[in-house]
């Protein structure tokens, strides 16, 4: 049975919450949530929305910081574009009820600074700024009356007009054609003009019901993929359990081009603890004055880079990379503690709270942390209203390349994205043109049978996150690549054989999803030949003279 919505949204981060309601006034909306709302990476986000909103502040210091964190990849249109509406973005949150933090004369917006930023511009709800942009989002989209929300829900595949004529079975065909690509360094300068449009176009997806087991049919006039990251894909991760590129998978295999997946962003201070799970230690932590410190508490920033503990996420992360493996440490050390107890508790009460569970006072004992995979600065190639190759198929959020984030994601930046990009996104698809009609195939499990067991997919799944962790992580070789390269090939053949055999399942669904961003992301490191922003190799430490984009294209074969 096929469901008919104007707009479907896959995914339930800020930037999916932000268009549902942009739209739900004049369209009819579906938002599919993998779990629950509150189950996404903006939810966790801790540091908060860089904006200018500062006096002594302007877009162009914003637009410079970015451009130099992007290491002479970020697209200047974009971050002009991006940078110049965070004013407006935060306003319209402050409208929809959310109360960031304030100075003391309860007046003027607390803006705190982050590594990468010359100016205080993060405007933030004390250190738990996702969590409280989201309630109060999350509550305006569940009391929409034309905003329908399933949660536990997670999209199989798109659907387009190509497979529905030519297919009835996606299960099935999904697996019957070999998908192949080429590398292609330069971004199409026709992007922009829509002339990359494939003839084909998106006309819903297919959703699967994680209580009843039940494949739904959902039909849309746009698509929208806001999915998130895909930091599941690494053994250690500041991402929750969702994130693992379900959006940047079912754009490829539609035939959307991908861009920059090589730049994975690794949080330099994610706490380390056997107890704690994913759980980030803010930048803010270090833009309040935090050092880093080895065991024996010497700092060692200053090594380096001359910026120290202010320097950016790329540079903290190696750094801290380097002194962990040269001198064996499991760990090192960041310390606030020269800092007043009443002033770290204000700023920092979620990170102090749950420090304080483990054990660990921070107000007086360092905090000790780890490196750990945080944000993909790749995706799905958009232009600046979130429109994908694919007809009437949108991306936004971490799902997306935009051109924001270049070779590395300045920090806070990627709310505001979400914002920025959502809003324009939703204008986009309320100007859009009445698209036509077309019947839908139900999704055919009448070939496939109960899986007698899952061993091998929570086997490969970490096989999967511990090779990329060694072989594709903060420091990359030739070697370790071509080898994460044959792994990914051969767990690719043995998922898709099982895909193609047995019912589907939700881990079953990502599984096969963090194995195309897996392939996705070693290529893309393979083909670049320099070391630039988030991406080191060690056969090739230099950077060369002109900065080009990573972009992969499927090529399309007639299906059988």
């Amino acid at each position: 049975m096929t469901t008919q919505f104007d707009v479907i949204i896959i995914g339930s981060g800020l930037a999916g919450l932000t268009l549902a309601l942009q739209v739900a006034d004049s369209k009819k909306v579906c938002l599919v949530s993998k779990r629950k709302v509150s189950d996404s990476a903006s939810n966790w986000a801790q540091g908060g929305i860089a904006a200018v909103l500062n006096s002594e502040d302007t877009v162009e210091q914003h637009i410079q910081d970015t451009l130099t964190a992007g290491a002479g990849l970020c697209d200047y249109a974009v971050t002009h574009m991006i940078a110049t509406r965070g004013r407006e973005a935060i306003t319209w949150l402050i409208d929809q009820g959310v109360e960031f933090t304030r100075e003391t004369n309860n007046k003027d917006l607390h803006l705190t600074r982050e590594g990468g930023h010359s100016m205080r511009r993060i405007v933030h709800v004390a250190d738990f700024t996702g969590q409280a942009v989201q309630k109060t989002l999350a509550q305006k989209v569940r009391e929409h009356a034309n905003i329908t929300l399933l949660e536990n829900h997670i999209a199989v595949d798109l659907i387009t007009i190509h497979k529905s004529i030519n297919q009835h079975s996606e299960q099935y065909a999904s697996q019957q054609t070999s998908q192949s690509f080429f590398l292609d360094s330069t971004l199409d300068s026709t992007k922009e003009s829509g002339q990359n449009k494939l003839t084909d176009r998106c006309l819903g997806a297919y959703v699967l019901d994680n209580h009843s087991g039940h494949v739904m049919t959902l039909r849309a006039q746009q698509t929208v993929l806001a999915t998130g990251g895909a930091g599941k894909v690494y053994l250690y991760t500041t991402n929750p359990d969702v994130s693992t590129g379900d959006g940047i998978a079912m754009a490829w295999r539609a035939g959307c081009r991908v861009a920059n997946m090589e730049f994975i962003q690794f949080h330099p201070t994610c706490l380390f603890h056997p107890l704690a799970k994913s759980f980030l230690i803010s930048e803010a932590l270090r833009g309040e004055g935090g050092y880093l410190r080895l065991p024996d508490g010497t700092r060692f920033m200053s090594d380096h880079d001359a910026r120290e503990e202010l320097a950016p996420r790329d540079v903290v992360a190696r750094a801290i990379d380097f002194e962990m493996k040269k001198r064996g440490l499991d760990c090192v050390y960041l310390d606030i503690t020269h800092k007043p107890a009443i002033f770290i508790k204000e700023h920092f009460p979620n990170i102090y709270a749950r420090c304080l569970e483990l054990g660990i006072d921070m107000t007086k004992d360092q905090i000790p942390v780890v490196p750990a995979a945080h944000y993909s600065c790749g995706g799905v190639m958009t232009d600046m209203q979130g429109a994908t190759d694919l007809n009437c198929l949108y991306a936004i959020g971490e799902t997306a390349c935009t051109g924001l984030h270049g070779a590395n994601r300045l920090a806070s930046n990627s709310l505001l994205e979400c914002l920025v990009l959502g809003q324009a996104a939703a204008k986009a698809i309320l100007n859009a043109p009445e698209q036509s009609s077309f019947n839908l195939p139900d999704w055919d499990e009448s070939r496939v049978t109960d899986a007698d067991e899952e061993i091998l997919i929570t086997h490969t799944w970490k096989e999967l996150r511990r090779f990329m962790w060694n072989y594709v992580g903060i420091v990359r070789t030739n070697k370790r690549l071509s080898r994460a390269l044959h792994r990914i090939d051969m767990l690719r053949d043995e998922v898709d054989e099982f895909y193609s055999h047995f019912k589907i399942s939700n881990n079953l669904i990502e599984l096969r999803n963090l194995l195309q961003v897996a392939q996705l992301i070693v290529l893309s490191a393979i083909d670049r030949k320099e070391s630039r922003g988030l991406h080191y190799s060690k056969d090739y430490p230099e950077q060369l003279d002109i900065a080009l984009p990573t972009v992969l294209t499927p090529l399309h074969f007639k299906q059988d």
